[in-house]
């Protein structure tokens, strides 16, 4: 029995270091993937592949992502047509100042008294007074050249429809002493009524200052006096033109324009405001 192996036992083989393998060898183990072994052996660079949940986790981070980015996209589309519509309207509201400037462009801005601002439109104190002849509610017609060598105080007023109108000359005639002591000789009025009716209504105020028939405002447009009016242009509005003696305007104050439309002022304020801006001439 000795130096024979026993029956089903199988040898076992001696290692480098004296050591028995049994099962596969270190060649077979040597044999298979890098990354198989990795993954069986759970070594420090292992890699597991993924699964189905991580997939889907993935695609999902993805959809938000792209979600986001599209709602920040129409954010900022959304305030860029914020500003434009703002810009719009900055630029409405500069053409609609721009179109007021036009409108007031012949004129020059006064304070005048506290109670009765003013404007002076054109022509305005240094230029020539544009000549006329008009139909006068005390008969006949009168001329602007009639007045040479004096100095006359032309009131451009609305009319039959303005009551304070009128009274304002009725207000003229009771300060004629300070008026001519402030170098005016005659005042005049003009209006766009007809002759006969301002004829009469002159006739039932008892009223001895002339007023002047203007129809279809030829005389009033060449002095733009009816540029200050509450009715628009189809009226005169409260506007006062003082012409020297030369026929050149020496004062000029357009009463009735925006925002304060006046109508009726004393003439204490009148005469004061002539005194504080008159043009000598």
């Amino acid at each position: 029995m000795s130096g024979r192996p026993r029956t089903g036992h199988r040898p076992r083989r001696p290692t480098a270091r004296g050591t028995q393998v049994q099962g596969p060898t270190a060649g077979q183990r040597q044999d298979r993937p890098a990354g198989q072994a990795d993954e069986v052996d759970g070594g420090p660079g292992a890699q597991r592949p993924a699964t189905p949940a991580t997939q889907r986790k993935a695609a999902a981070a993805g959809r938000k992502a792209k979600l986001a980015a599209a709602r920040r996209a129409q954010s900022q589309a959304a305030r860029r047509r914020k500003i434009g519509v703002r810009a719009a309207i900055a630029a409405g509201i500069a053409a609609a100042v721009a179109g007021l400037f036009v409108l007031y462009s012949n004129s020059t801005s006064h304070q005048g008294s506290s109670a009765y601002p003013y404007q002076v439109g054109s022509p305005g104190p240094g230029q020539a007074a544009p000549a006329f002849t008009l139909a006068a509610s005390t008969g006949g017609k009168i001329s602007l050249s009639a007045y040479r060598g004096k100095s006359v105080l032309l009131f451009f007023q609305e009319g039959l429809t303005c009551q304070p109108c009128w009274n304002q000359i009725t207000d003229l005639e009771k300060h004629a002493a300070q008026l001519k002591a402030a170098g005016i000789s005659q005042v005049v009025s003009v209006t766009g009524d007809p002759i006969g009716g301002i004829t009469q209504k002159a006739r039932d105020m008892g009223l001895a200052t002339p007023v002047l028939s203007d129809p279809g405002l030829a005389v009033s447009r060449r002095y733009h006096a009816n540029s200050y009016g509450m009715m628009g242009t189809g009226r005169d509005g409260h506007s006062f033109i003082l012409v020297g003696p030369g026929g050149v305007i020496r004062w000029r104050a357009d009463y009735g324009g925006a925002p304060k439309y006046i109508m009726f002022l004393p003439t204490t304020a009148l005469l004061a405001d002539i005194k504080a801006g008159e043009h000598p001439s």
